[in-house]
């Protein structure tokens, strides 16, 4: 073979071997980006949890004052056990499964939200010190729940810009990447559900 020969295949040799190192990182930025989807994806169930988590203590302190609106209580029970019975698998985050998911937790939210019309009937249950404390960590829940919820949505976005952009989408569809769904407000729902017993 002449030299000639020899320099093509080297040129040719080089852009195979740049052509895989190219999908090779390609291929790990997209699994780095789908990590980071599911672990932004667990902090907004762990956000979510940690709300459910302080539903019995606020159940048991408002049972105190208004036992007789069992009613109530138990709708917020019941909510809080739908809401906690609904997991997403993070490797699967579909709009169907973020959906169920937003369904049972804004069951619990309404739930609450009648809860707190419940509590103005009650001055004496709201300057409880106990109840003021759940009431601070309701409220900062629910600060932490939208936060999360934006970082979540904007890691999916990242991760779904670059597995559609050319030429990153053939190792997306080569490795079966697909898009992620968003965390979607609920129609009438752009605000944060507010708890405020201080009324």
């Amino acid at each position: 073979m002449n030299r000639t020969t020899w320099i093509v295949i080297a040129v040719i040799a080089l852009f195979i071997f740049l052509g895989i190192n190219w999908g090779i990182k390609t291929g790990n930025n997209m699994v780095t980006m789908d990590e980071g989807v599911q672990s932004a994806w667990s902090q907004v169930e762990n956000v979510y949890q940690r709300r459910a988590d302080l539903i019995p203590n606020l159940v048991s302190t408002v049972k105190g004052y208004a036992a007789h609106e069992s009613e109530t209580l138990t709708a917020v029970v019941e909510a809080r056990a739908k809401a906690t019975s609904v997991t997403v698998d993070p490797t699967k985050l579909n709009a169907a499964s973020i959906q169920q998911f937003q369904q049972a937790q804004s069951g619990l939210s309404s739930a609450l939200g009648r809860l707190m019309v419940v509590v103005e009937k009650y001055p004496d249950l709201k300057a409880n010190e106990n109840f003021l404390a759940l009431q601070t960590q309701l409220e900062g829940t629910e600060n932490r729940i939208t936060v999360e919820r934006q970082k979540f949505n904007q890691s999916a976005q990242a991760f779904n810009t670059y597995i559609r952009l050319f030429p990153q989408s053939i190792i997306a569809s080569m490795r079966n990447f697909e898009k992620k769904a968003y965390f979607e407000a609920e129609k009438g729902a752009e605000k944060a559900p507010k708890v405020d017993f201080s009324k």
